[in-house]
């Protein structure tokens, strides 16, 4: 009933969003938040690693702009381990782990998690929906932020 699962990229639509991913983890790295935000709905909601909830592509660019200027910066990546795309509808859901280093793509590990995230393709894109991280593991900076309750 439902697509197997398998920890490879299988299908074209599969690697079109591993690549679109792939993308905006480049567009972190590179504070280029035009590219960032290119990749969300309009009605995009993100539950951070810690619990925080935005909702919209105008408070999670908010989010980044902020983040992209702070003294200490952390740089996002996402590792997809599964994306699996509906053969009925215009739909994706990937899952993996994320880390967060500090002040850049290669920079050490701070905050780490699992995420999940659904993606849709509107007019022959792939743009992200939802997303859903939750921190498993905090080093030296990342052990200094609050949980949500």
């Amino acid at each position: 009933m439902f697509p197997e699962r398998s920890s490879t990229i299988v299908s074209h639509e599969a690697a079109a969003i591993q690549f679109a991913r792939a993308q905006q983890d480049a567009a972190i790295a590179a504070r280029d938040i035009e590219r960032v935000t290119a990749l969300w709905t309009d009605d995009v909601s993100v539950r951070r690693g810690l619990g925080q909830l935005f909702t919209g592509r105008a408070a999670y660019r908010r989010l980044v702009e902020s983040e992209a200027s702070s003294d200490t910066r952390v740089v996002y990546q996402r590792e997809p381990s599964d994306i699996v795309v509906s053969s009925s509808w215009p739909l994706g859901f990937e899952t993996g782990t994320w880390t967060g280093h500090l002040d850049s793509g290669v920079g050490p590990v701070v905050i780490a998690g699992r995420y999940s995230a659904q993606w849709v393709k509107r007019d022959g894109r792939w743009l992200i929906r939802a997303e859903v991280f939750v921190a498993l593991m905090c080093m030296g900076v990342g052990c200094g932020w609050t949980a949500e309750p």
